[in-house]
């Protein structure tokens, strides 16, 4: 009997703590947050902030102090291209498109600027396309005997490659023929664009030929700097001017 009360007398108190334990772990699964609900709620909220922030890409923009540097344009995006191929555009592209007349200066382009100062010439005289744009594709070819190509012209073959190009001329023959074929002998007062002058540099005879443009400018292949433009008031083309003549068809 002794026992068994004395059982009985545990029995409560074990009751009561182990109900008391169950009511605290019931409490705390109540207050303890849910973290996949937060994490739902995390994600909505920055999805919604990306919605709101505008994107940016790295466009390539080539600055003439600093080189190319990367700037970010808002909302727009690129995709880098493989093909890296260029157009080249012809040396005389523009002048193929010129106009026949300057009426005002503002309207003439940068190669009749820069023809009109190697001759020293207003601006609204630079009007022959046909002309400048051949030269201006030949300019700077080297010199070389015998040659006819961009790889090397003589003043002869120069002549010759102008005249049948630009004014439809078929003239054949170095420096001496040219000048024995010549229709007219042209006094230096009254040359003309298209008139081709000679000069006697060796041995007393004629032994070079160009093509006058304007105010005292011609046009041919020198030995030294190969096509180019030269003045004949300078002293060297002054002292072996040997005359000009006109041809025609």
């Amino acid at each position: 009997m002794t026992l068994k009360k004395g059982l009985r007398m545990l029995h409560w108190p074990l009751c009561a703590l182990l109900l008391s334990s169950c009511t605290s772990a019931n409490n705390i699964s109540k207050t303890k947050p849910n973290k996949s609900s937060t994490k739902h709620k995390t994600t909505k909220t920055v999805a919604a902030k990306s919605k709101k922030k505008p994107t940016k890409t790295a466009t390539l923009v080539k600055n003439e102090d600093n080189g190319t540097q990367p700037v970010f344009i808002d909302g727009v995006s690129t995709t880098r291209s493989n093909n890296h191929s260029r157009t080249k555009t012809p040396i005389n592209s523009s002048i193929t498109n010129a106009p026949t007349t300057v009426g005002d200066i503002e309207e003439a382009r940068g190669w009749q600027f820069k023809y009109s100062q190697l001759l020293d010439i207003p601006v609204e005289l630079v009007v022959n396309e046909k002309l400048f744009g051949f030269i201006e594709d030949w300019y700077g070819t080297p010199y070389r005997m015998g040659g006819s190509t961009k790889n090397g012209i003589d003043c002869s073959n120069f002549v010759n490659t102008l005249m049948s190009a630009v004014y439809n001329l078929s003239l054949v023959g170095n420096s001496v023929q040219l000048f024995t074929k010549v229709n007219k002998m042209v006094k230096r007062a009254d040359l003309q664009c298209g008139d081709l002058v000679f000069f006697k540099i060796r041995h007393k005879r004629i032994s070079h030929v160009g093509i006058y443009i304007d105010n005292d400018h011609f046009v041919h292949a020198s030995t030294s700097n190969g096509v180019m433009i030269s003045d004949l008031k300078e002293p060297y083309w002054k002292k072996y001017y040997a005359g000009a003549g006109r041809m025609s068809e």
